[in-house]
């Protein structure tokens, strides 16, 4: 079950999607990913001058506590005055990325995976060579066994492959003692340091207090790396910090802690569009597009494990958006292609903490299945035209990705995105704002004894059913 990874093994076929081996990244992403921070914050600051230079700076050069590796995905949207921005849908701290990137240095053949281990990883270390390391994983074993090979590689040293799945025995694994524990070939091993691939509900098998080094911790995902609800809420309370310097994290208007009865009327204020989000699922489960009466009956229909829940905006086409005290987004889409359709599509920015602070990592990007429509009248799906996400849960629990909509940062992709360089500089901007809020709520959230204040916490997210599950 558990696999050691023996360093000068990495395969890149082993790691990367096909499609990404084979791409050669478009010479506006690598001109991006090669600015330094303070050409991007001249540029930005040039088209937002009301914004001082000094003050983005700041943040672009913020030094996360917990924080190491963030994945937010944001919307190309405009208004009817056709004011373009790059709207964030959610932040995640177990991304996936490095799969669907192409090369940004074709001589570097480990790309964002040594990159991310090098510059976040190794200054995490207390000695050069420490006895035991381990990457945990429950979904993406692609990417997880590459940060498992560049970590090999980097410390010359082996390093265990764990897979520790929810709802299973996890036999192998001893989370209960100051020290996270593997068992191999019989033996315990006490594990110095771990890189944490859990997607599924991770509070519930790995503690938030643990002498083991863990990245993430366990806290970014409650404080709202993988929790939407304190993650709007964390976004809300820096937004206040933000507004003194003319900076804003924009999302979908959002109302939380709401009660399953009373979403057919949040549903209603939205114009009777929205969407309904389960606040602790990812990869594209548990998230409802509601745009008719019988999209909202088959919601109510369903049961749910959780008892609160969040209802946002929807961004559609701009006959059919949500309205909103600020107004109406709308996508901007694909460039329309041979037969006159453009398809809705987010992208999936990925930074990471390094000694400067943060720095952007992949880019990639994901479209839906079907056109967007002008009106939606042929009974269609929203999500089929809204969701983009490429994961598939398969029947035996095991997850699946439907590539075909995977767009990459490639030549002969990237100009059907409808996106610019100025637009690749505001999403990275809004990651690191969205970064900075979940880690100051995560510092907020832990005592001076390393754990969770659990009173604040059901505070700001009273949901006994999520509560029960912590460990």
């Amino acid at each position: 079950m558990i696999s050691t990874v023996a360093p000068g093994t990495f395969e890149p076929e082993n790691h990367w999607y096909e499609k990404s081996l084979n791409a050669t990244i478009h010479p506006m992403v690598s001109y991006f990913l090669n600015l330094n921070p303070k050409q991007i914050v001249k540029r930005y600051c040039h088209l937002n001058p009301t914004v001082k230079p000094e003050e983005l700076l700041e943040f672009l050069h913020y030094k996360p506590k917990y924080y190491h590796l963030s994945g937010a995905d944001l919307l190309h949207v405009t208004t009817a005055t056709g004011k373009r921005q790059m709207v964030v849908i959610e932040n995640n701290s177990c991304p996936s990325g490095q799969k669907s990137m192409p090369l940004l240095d074709e001589f570097n053949e480990q790309g964002g995976y040594s990159k991310f281990v090098e510059a976040t990883i190794k200054p995490l270390l207390k000695k050069k060579k420490t006895e035991t390391l381990a990457v945990i994983y429950d979904k993406n074993p692609m990417e997880a066994s590459g940060y498992a090979h560049a970590l090999a590689d980097m410390l010359k040293q082996e390093v265990y492959l764990v897979p520790f799945y929810n709802k299973q025995a996890n036999d192998h694994i001893d989370t209960s003692g100051d020290y996270v524990k593997i068992k191999v070939d019989g033996q315990w091993k006490t594990v110095q340091l771990v890189f944490r691939y859990l997607t599924q509900k991770p509070w519930n098998r790995l503690p938030i207090h643990s002498k083991t080094v863990i990245v993430n911790p366990t806290i970014v995902c409650l404080a709202g790396g993988r929790n939407k609800m304190i993650a709007s809420k964390a976004y809300s309370f820096f937004n206040a910090e933000l507004a003194e310097k003319n900076l804003k994290i924009l999302t979908p208007h959002t109302i939380w802690d709401v009660n399953k009865n009373e979403i057919p009327i949040w549903v209603a204020n939205f114009g009777g569009k929205a969407v309904v989000k389960n606040p602790y699922s990812n990869a594209g489960q548990g998230v409802y597009t509601i745009v008719n009466e019988k999209e909202l009956e088959d919601f109510m229909a369903l049961e749910f494990d959780y008892d609160k829940f969040i209802v946002q905006s929807l961004v559609g086409n701009y006959n059919w958006s949500s309205t909103t005290a600020e107004g109406m987004f709308y996508h901007v889409g694909t460039m329309p292609n041979a037969k006159g359709e453009s398809y809705v599509l987010d992208f999936r920015v990925m930074i990471h903490a390094t000694p400067e602070g943060y720095r952007p990592l992949s880019i990639y990007s994901r479209r839906a299945k079907a056109p967007l429509k002008d009106s939606l009248t042929d009974g269609k799906s929203s999500w089929d035209i809204l969701g983009t996400n490429l994961s598939i849960l398969n029947e035996d629990g095991s997850w699946g990705s439907d590539t075909k909509r995977l767009l990459l940062m490639e030549r002969k992709v990237f100009n059907n995105l409808g996106i610019g360089l100025d637009d690749l500089i505001e999403g990275y901007i809004q990651t690191v704002l969205t970064s900075i809020a979940i880690d100051k709520m995560a510092i907020q959230l832990i005592s001076s004894k390393g754990t969770l204040k659990r009173k604040l916490f059901k505070s700001l997210n009273d949901d006994p059913a999520l509560i029960k599950e912590i460990i």
